[in-house]
């Protein structure tokens, strides 16, 4: 996935939904056990009111895995959101009310917000970098370094966040990287093999160069989607040079906040930042019964 459109359509999905179900159940099943006896604490019939209230300024991503954590323990419990998904939120704000069962909804609480803090995260984050590449053509996108079982919810809150999803996993792209090349014998061996295996598939096919020198081979050798890794600024501006639009430039490696925004006015057409996913501060979130 490379554009909007594309993570548009699959966040729309029968599929897309099942996979939030299956992460809540697994979620739930590894929080719960056999029992919740904390929450037994509780007479059974009590009935309670409840709000999340978001604790910092962020950008909320994660509501369908909220709503599927309470329609889980309980179909009973209703959750209303005073947000839409993607909206930025400020310090104390109130989020959503919830009425239900107290027992119920305690049960539901920490997976619910686990879900929401983590997803929040990433959006937030990612957010932040997409401010910073304003007035440039550079997107702004993510890469496999996700937390485990979380790969498609943590890319969904990338493209909520305004970034781009780039390839779910090894199944719907090719990513040739520096072993790939050592092992094919040269990035002209491995981009051949690498189209052959595309044709019946249509796979994209990304290479991995280091250096000016392999980013001209990748060139001449017919690369259409280029990974500069970790290229200094200087060197980002004259690859883009060198490239003179044949292939699409993609920086990675040592991106910051404070570096992004010269990064994207080099020229490069994306930037992919392992971070947005794997180097994430929690959203600060609470619930707390009215």
């Amino acid at each position: 996935m490379e554009n909007m459109n594309e993570s548009s359509a699959l966040y729309n999905t029968a599929k897309f939904k099942e996979a939030i179900a299956e992460q809540v159940r697994s979620a739930i099943s590894e929080d719960l056990g056999d029992q919740d006896y904390t929450a037994m604490l509780i007479d059974a019939s009590t009935q309670v009111n409840a709000k999340i209230i978001a604790r910092e300024n962020a950008l909320i991503c994660g509501i369908p895995w909220v709503n599927e954590c309470f329609k889980q323990i309980s179909l009973s419990t209703k959750v209303d959101w005073l947000i839409k998904e993607g909206d930025n939120v400020k310090e104390n704000q109130i989020i959503c009310h919830i009425h239900g069962n107290a027992r119920s909804i305690l049960t539901a609480e920490r997976t619910a917000l686990n879900f929401l803090q983590t997803l929040s995260a990433s959006a937030t984050l990612t957010q932040q970098y997409v401010n910073e590449t304003v007035g440039t053509s550079a997107r702004i996108m993510d890469t496999r370094k996700t937390i485990p079982g979380l790969r498609l919810a943590q890319k969904y809150a990338v493209f909520i966040g305004g970034g781009l999803n780039q390839r779910i996993g090894l199944y719907d792209g090719i990513l040739i990287k520096e072993n790939h090349i050592a092992a094919a014998g040269s990035i002209e061996t491995a981009l051949k093999a690498a189209e052959v295996l595309s044709q019946d598939k249509n796979l994209p096919i990304q290479i991995e160069v280091e250096t000016l020198a392999q980013l001209e081979t990748a060139i001449q050798a017919g690369a259409k989607l280029i990974l500069l890794d970790n290229f200094d600024i200087t060197s980002l501006k004259k690859a883009v040079e060198i490239n003179n639009k044949r292939a699409v430039l993609e920086a990675s490696g040592g991106i910051d906040l404070e570096n992004i925004h010269e990064i994207a006015r080099t020229g490069v057409d994306r930037i992919s930042i392992g971070a947005l996913t794997k180097h994430i501060k929690a959203i600060d979130l609470s619930m707390r019964f009215e």
